[in-house]
């Protein structure tokens, strides 16, 4: 029996397929009733191009022998790939007492409290949901005061994390992606989340060196702990 406040179970489960994953991830959702234990699946996903429910076909710019696979969580193209861990948070919103504002909030802190291990200063983009970097000073602490140039609100930063959620009977599913060392070329192949010419960075490009390992504990414990309560 799932308690009010109890801590997601988190299952690390690797290297997945991204479709065998999604499937794996809806069976769960529709199955689960009020005494389901929400849990956090971390994995780790071979090459793919993903598109949410709103996804438009001209963000893709040249797939290449990556495959694209539709996908119904919210939001555009993004890239799944070695080097990167994938959150999947399976949560009861409505045990949890949030709506899905808070939610994503959650997601977010997360993301930032993770980098901040690693000295690494996250910020949010009003409106662009997912987690960015500043380039030119990852480490430092200023808050972002808006956009540098107006109409571009992301000059001078980098996507480190992307989110993307699907929410069904008030369970929540998808997640959270974070760049670690990956090969970035494929984000060259699309707009990112929609954004032409959005700079994709990881961990490595900043200079932090971590394993995929490591990375997904931090995440998934920080996610447990914003999920509990």
């Amino acid at each position: 029996m799932a308690e009010a406040g109890a801590a997601p179970r988190l299952r690390p489960l690797g290297r997945r397929g991204y479709a065998e994953t999604l499937q794996r991830m809806q069976a769960f959702t529709e199955a689960r009733d009020a005494e389901t234990a929400d849990e956090i699946w971390l994995v780790e996903h071979d090459p793919v191009f993903t598109q949410g429910v709103a996804g438009r076909a001209q963000h893709v710019l040249d797939a290449g022998a990556i495959p694209v696979v539709q996908s119904n969580r919210g939001g555009q193209v993004t890239y799944h790939g070695p080097g990167q861990v994938v959150a999947y948070a399976l949560v009861d919103l409505r045990r949890l007492g949030i709506y899905v504002k808070e939610y994503v909030y959650r997601l977010e802190e997360a993301v930032l409290g993770t980098l901040a291990a690693y000295g690494v200063t996250g910020h949010r983009v009003a409106g662009a949901p997912g987690v960015y970097v500043r380039l030119a000073d990852p480490f430092g602490h200023a808050a972002l005061a808006g956009p540098s140039v107006p109409g571009d609100p992301f000059r001078g930063l980098g996507k480190i994390a992307a989110l993307g959620i699907k929410v069904s009977n008030h369970c929540a599913y998808h997640g959270v992606a974070l760049n670690v060392a990956m090969d970035l070329e494929p984000f060259g192949r699309i707009d990112p989340c929609g954004y032409a010419g959005l700079r994709t960075v990881d961990l490595a490009t900043l200079g932090v060196a971590t394993d995929w390992d490591t990375a997904a504990g931090h995440l998934g414990r920080r996610l447990a702990a914003r999920l509990s309560r």
